[in-house]
């Protein structure tokens, strides 16, 4: 009896310490998936500073303070609009075509096994990011009053839709539509809704001529717009491995995390040998924005490709960003940064490539074409890339019509020509610089 007693005993406290164990690996394992995500959110909050330095070195000294402050306010407006209304479309309850549930995140719920405030702050910065891609494609002549209300709207509504349509349980996500960190999601929005605002705006003062030929209008900052490509890419190490969401698969977090690398050295070695084999010169700007292609158009297969398959998505964003940015010339369409090519063509291409070059056997629905596994994967790809374009010109159009007719897009000739810097924020970018002459 005392044999018994003492085995049951033993037995219960085993149990008891498996259990008290069980109930502290689970809390330790999302206290580590919570710190993963938030990491990764900070590392893609510091893209903001990557975008300023890229739009300012590219644009003319004259209206620097005026791009900062407006990547400043992107994600200031972006917090408030996907705290208040975005994430309950993105990732409330709701149908097919968005959310209903959540709005000021009360009643919300995480889409994922972390807290609901860890999971907001990570969806918070790829918002953020999403909205500020415009900037570059408007630079120089866009009301700012009119920029806060587009960055508000389209981290409230626009961004949201197509998020839960893709993330958010939507109907794209009913076809096994894949993008992994958000091609489609979040360069695809940004990149058509920079094309038509710069359509709508219309090119700078004296960027082309009556005889349809260009003027190079150049960067006052080449040095800066470098640092800005360097924080990019050092931030896309959050965007896309932290995309996973958890620890739990070190082996697939270091794949997405060479994938991102190798696919943003390849984009910028092609689109170098590229423009060096079409001007005569190796061009460093047109080599760095085409590190960010590649960095684009890897976001969506990285998860699902192998390394090799990753050089070839990013070489050939490499190669599109350069024909991207000759082709809006020629169409006399004015995009001082690039945003259209780098972010709209490699957001179209990276979210195909999935079809093209992903696996099955890393997660993804179907094996794609060149895997033998026939065109279904592609073509709901197609379909779904095809679907969110045609949703963000329409609903963009929409958008800056009415508020160039309410508010006004643009500022006055004079304006531009003095710079916004004076004339938006009363303020210069490098003061101090004049040379005085003492006669």
């Amino acid at each position: 009896m005392l044999k018994k007693t003492f085995f049951l005993s033993v037995s219960f406290l085993f149990i008891g310490i498996i259990a008290f164990a069980a109930d502290n690996l689970a809390d330790l394992t999302v206290g580590l998936d919570t710190m993963w995500v938030l990491i990764a959110a900070f590392l893609v909050f510091f893209m903001q500073a990557g975008f300023g330095m890229v739009e300012a070195g590219f644009i003319r000294s004259k209206n620097t303070c005026n791009i900062l402050t407006k990547n400043f306010l992107d994600f200031c407006m972006a917090s408030l609009g996907y705290f208040a209304i975005g994430y309950a479309l993105m990732f409330g309850v709701g149908n097919a075509f968005m959310g209903a549930k959540g709005f000021f995140l009360i009643g919300a719920e995480s889409g994922a096994a972390i807290p609901l405030t860890a999971f907001w702050l990570f969806q918070a910065a790829f918002c953020g990011a999403a909205a500020t891609i415009v900037a570059g494609g408007m630079a120089e002549r866009m009301n700012f009053v009119a920029y806060l209300i587009y960055s508000f709207l389209i981290s409230a509504l626009i961004y949201p839709i197509v998020g839960h349509w893709i993330w958010g349980g939507g109907w794209l996500a009913g076809l096994n539509f894949a993008d992994f960190a958000g091609s489609t999601v979040v360069h695809s929005v940004g990149g058509f809704a920079a094309l038509v605002g710069t359509i709508i705006l219309k090119p700078r003062i004296g960027k082309y001529n009556s005889d349809g030929s260009s003027n190079a209008i150049t960067g006052h900052s080449i040095p800066l717009a470098a640092l800005g490509v360097f924080i990019l890419w050092f931030g896309w190490f959050g965007f896309n491995p932290g995309s996973t969401l958890s620890v739990g698969d070190g082996t697939l977090i270091g794949l997405i995390a060479i994938n991102t690398n190798l696919a943003a050295a390849a984009g910028g070695v092609t689109a170098l040998f590229t423009v060096w084999k079409m001007f005569g010169k190796p061009d460093l700007s047109m080599a760095m924005n085409g590190a960010l292609a590649g960095l684009v158009a890897i976001t969506a297969p990285c998860a699902f490709v192998s390394p090799i398959a990753a050089i070839v998505i990013g070489g050939i964003g490499g190669i599109l960003v350069v024909f991207g940015v000759v082709i809006l010339d020629k169409m006399q369409i004015d995009d001082p940064v690039g945003a259209f090519p780098v972010h709209g063509i490699n957001g179209v291409w990276g979210t195909l490539a999935v079809g093209l070059f992903g696996q099955k056997a890393l997660g993804l629905a179907n094996d794609g074409l060149f895997l033998g596994g026939g065109i279904k994967q592609f073509a709901v790809q197609l379909l779904g890339i095809s679907s969110v374009v045609i949703f963000v010109v329409v609903a963009m159009t929409i958008i800056f019509q009415l508020i160039d007719k309410f508010i006004g897009l643009r500022v006055s000739r004079e304006e531009e020509l003095k710079g916004l810097d004076i004339s938006e924020h009363g303020m210069e970018s490098y003061s101090g610089f004049q040379i005085f002459i003492n006669e």
